[in-house]
């Protein structure tokens, strides 16, 4: 797939959209909702701040789940570049408003896993957040 050099056509995961810190991240753990799309578990929290429209992430494939550096690894570069596709879906809930949301993705299958199946955890994961962001629930 060609993607043309137009901004609106081209996705980035830009440095800027990384959950970073120690404390913000077990902040996130800690008062964070979460729920499972199947082969992920997410928690989210969103913060009202002077930064508007800004989405982060942590990817996280826990050790007792995947035992070789190499396939965790495997499994989160397709787990970002997942996210990087479908960010897209949350584009409208972080407009309007001075909305910052932080999300962890937890890899919860005890086997690797495909692009595809990845994927579809991701968009019905994004499409969940949206869902509740827009009812009110949060």
């Amino acid at each position: 797939m060609l993607l043309s050099m137009d901004n609106e056509q081209r996705y980035f995961f830009k440095k800027e959209e990384r959950l970073t810190g120690d404390k913000r991240i077990e902040n996130l753990f800690i008062r964070g909702k979460s729920f499972v799309a199947y082969p992920l578990r997410i928690v989210y929290l969103e913060k009202v701040t002077q930064n508007p429209e800004v989405l982060e992430v942590l990817v996280s494939i826990p050790k007792k789940r995947i035992k070789s550096a190499v396939n965790r690894n495997r499994m989160k570069r397709l787990i970002r570049e997942s996210f990087r596709m479908n960010k897209h879906i949350l584009h409208n809930v972080l407009i309007g408003g001075n909305r910052h949301i932080e999300i962890a993705f937890v890899y919860v299958k005890d086997e690797l896993s495909d692009f595809d199946s990845i994927e579809r955890g991701m968009r019905k994961a994004l499409n969940e957040i949206k869902k509740r962001f827009e009812t009110g629930e949060e």
